[in-house]
Formats: structure tokens, sequence, C-alpha cells
């Protein structure tokens, strides 16, 4: 009974949390924008950046501390575990960014129990998502390509240009990272472009077989 009420307390700091975090990870991604595609920023306006990037930082960092200190003691590790996502963007500004996404499950109007509720959210959640991360993504290879010896991004339009064509499969070999840095985000956009194109893959199927099991209902 005691872990069922730790863990109902928990979800209830995430419910009044939730929103809060989303625009602050909204804040951060301006931020962090403003950064990457505005290197010789006043330094005023850089200064304000920096303050928003910290003051997100500090509050995930409540946030995790606290989720993990209303969860049971035996099962603290497991949470941990299932949530790389929310502990990766303490450290790494990508993931900071993907949050925004995941703290979308908790908003009631993007959530629905019929079949057709469950596929336009979960179309709705993918959009947002594939959106996010071929931003991100392009901003995050900007900042570790430009500049590089041979590198072929060099503009944020090349870093959007490559993320895009990289996420659709196509390929066309005329701009690609050259560091180290920039392989692993590549190798993280190909593994993030399999989710989306399986998730609309699934969609469509589920969509197929309501649409038969229909049809056969009504003959």
């Amino acid at each position: 009974m005691q872990s069922v009420g730790i863990d109902a307390r928990r979800l209830e700091w995430q419910r009044r949390t939730s929103p809060v975090l989303a625009v602050l990870g909204v804040l951060f991604l301006v931020a962090y924008s403003v950064f990457v595609l505005m290197p010789e920023a006043p330094a005023a306006l850089t200064g304000i950046m920096a303050a928003i990037a910290i003051i997100t930082w500090v509050a995930f960092l409540i946030d995790m501390i606290a989720r993990i200190a209303l969860t049971e003691r035996g099962r603290r590790v497991r949470f941990v575990l299932t949530h790389p996502v929310d502990v990766l963007s303490l450290f790494f500004p990508l993931f900071r960014a993907l949050r925004v996404v995941g703290l979308l499950r908790h908003i009631p109007l993007l959530n629905g129990r019929s079949g057709a509720a469950v596929r336009g959210t979960v179309i709705a959640h993918a959009l947002i998502y594939a959106v996010v991360f071929v931003y991100i993504i392009a901003l995050a290879t900007l900042q570790v390509e430009r500049g590089a010896e041979g590198a072929t991004i060099s503009t944020f339009g090349d870093a959007l240009w490559w993320a895009i064509v990289t996420l659709t499969t196509v390929g066309y070999g005329d701009t690609y990272p050259v560091t180290g840095a920039g392989r692993v985000l590549a190798g993280m956009l190909m593994a993030g472009g399999l989710v989306i194109i399986g998730t609309t893959s699934a969609i469509v199927v589920s969509y197929i077989t309501e649409r038969i099991a229909l049809n056969r209902s009504t003959q």
C-alpha cells in the first residue's frame, strides 16, 4: 500500500510539473538555437540565453531527483533504466529538447482511449517528434561540423538538408558529417528514422485492420 501511495505521488508530481517543464524545454530549444545559429550574438543576448539554459538544466535536475525520491526504494534503479531520455537530458542538450515530446503525453488534449483517438495521439506525437528530432540533430551537427577540416556542412541549411535526406533514407551524399561527433549524431538520426518509419507503418496497418473489421461487421 505504501508503494502505491508513493507511485501515486510521483504521478501527481509529473502531472503538475509537466506543463512547466514543457515550456522550459521550448525555451531551452530557443536558447540553444541562438547559441548555434548566432555565434556572434550580442553579449547581453548570449547572457540571457545562458541563463535560460542553466535554469532549464536545474529544473530538469530537480524534477529527476524528485521523481526518483517519489519512487519506491526497490524500484528506483529500474525507474532510472526505463527513462533513458530523461537521464540523458541532464547531460546532453539533444535529449533535453526531445524530452519536450515525451512531456506531451501528460496533456489531456493529446490523449484518448478510442482506436481513432489513440491513432491520432500517436500521429501527433510522431510528427512533433520527427520535427523536433530533425531540427535538434541539424543544430547539433552544425555545431560540431562547422569549421572542421573538409566539412560539407557549414550552414544550418546544409545541416537541415542533410538531416532530412538522411531521415528519409534518400542519401544523396552531397553533404555528410566528417567529425566523430557528427557521425554519432548521424547514427542517432538513422535510428530515430527507423522508429518513425516503424510507427507510421504500424498506424497504417492498424487503420487498415480496423476498416476491414468494420466492413465485415456491416455486411
